[in-house]
């Protein structure tokens, strides 16, 4: 094994330690930011994980130096198996989480209390019901407000999920803030991304800096306090004077957070992507079927790491609609 200390090192001394698993490719909202409208091409069955191959997978990362997994899809709790997948993954002795559309959360919360859960990431890009209903294509809102309070209820440390775009939800930042005014919750906007059939453009862009600054325009900027981000973060994190939450900002594209990156994915086909942007993709899982070791496999896709955004490193290159078009839509990646 090369580099026994961190064996999953890259080329720009990056550890990673953190590994993101979609469980699935099905989701039960068709968010305009991730699913393109005409839909997606599912992968056939066969050439998925099984639940038994996701934890094979898994312990392969623990014992190589993952000590968090999060569970992503499309939606992961719409997998028929979903529970077993997170009661075993739960004896791995690592952080494990994920992130949900929050539909489904009711039926597992046994589940997640037994398996070590106790943060949850809920996404949610509007608190106005139309403008849910619009983005998602579906009518859930009451439902997922309704378990956002259960995972509160129940102890769970609850963040939110809020993808910013010009024109549809920026007029709310402020109101998600205002959450954390009474509960103990985080609020993460997300820059709009590109990715395939999202039919992303700068214009719809909501900047780190414009997201802040209507935080303390509103608040004044004595009493927006920045927090001390905890190492690989890839949150701004801030808070208000007084308020028992707080909110972060992630900057994928005006703030690339790129050099402290210790995340790799491993999609419901069992492929490993080493960044979120990345055009290239490893499979482990055809590797895994005919009987031998994918630890190699992994070094090789991790060495292979490119500095910034899949080796979109300025902006020209980023918003070159022709090279994250080669990249996978949103819900099959597992963001």
């Amino acid at each position: 094994m090369e580099n026994n200390k961190n064996p999953m090192q890259d080329n720009h001394g990056r550890a990673h330690n953190y590994l993101r698993i979609s469980i699935t490719e099905h989701c039960n909202l068709r968010c305009t930011y991730c699913m393109p409208a005409e839909g997606i091409a599912l992968t056939p069955r066969a050439h998925l994980m099984t639940a038994e191959e996701i934890v094979t997978i898994a312990q392969t990362f623990v014992k190589l130096g993952v000590n968090k997994i999060r569970l992503t899809g499309g939606e992961p709790l719409v997998r028929k198996d979903a529970k077993n997948i997170i009661a075993e993954l739960g004896k791995l002795g690592v952080e494990l989480t994920l992130t949900t559309n929050g539909i489904l959360v009711h039926d597992f919360i046994d589940t997640f209390k037994e398996a070590g859960i106790t943060t949850l990431n809920v996404s949610i890009d509007s608190l106005k019901q139309d403008k849910f209903n619009e983005i998602t294509r579906r009518n859930y809102f009451e439902k997922v407000i309704e378990n956002i309070g259960l995972l509160e209820e129940n102890g769970f440390k609850v963040k939110l999920n809020v993808v910013v775009i010009k024109g549809f939800n920026d007029n709310e930042i402020v109101d998600f803030i205002e959450l954390t005014k009474e509960r103990n919750i985080q609020i993460r906007f997300i820059e709009f991304m590109p990715f395939d059939g999202n039919r992303w453009n700068k214009e719809k862009l909501v900047s780190y800096a414009e997201i802040l600054s209507q935080a303390n325009d509103f608040y004044g900027e004595d009493n927006v306090n920045r927090l001390q981000d905890r190492p690989n973060d890839t949150s701004k994190n801030h808070k208000i004077e007084s308020y028992k939450g707080s909110f972060s900002v992630i900057s994928s594209v005006t703030n690339p957070f790129c050099s402290t990156c210790n995340r790799i994915r491993l999609t419901a086909d069992g492929k490993l992507k080493n960044c979120l942007f990345s055009n290239t993709e490893t499979s482990l899982l055809d590797t895994l079927r005919a009987g031998d070791s994918i630890e190699p496999l992994i070094f090789q896709n991790i060495k292979s790491k490119f500095a910034m955004r899949g080796g979109m490193d300025d902006d020209a290159k980023f918003q070159d609609p022709l090279l994250f078009s080669k990249n996978r839509s949103m819900i099959k990646i597992g963001g």
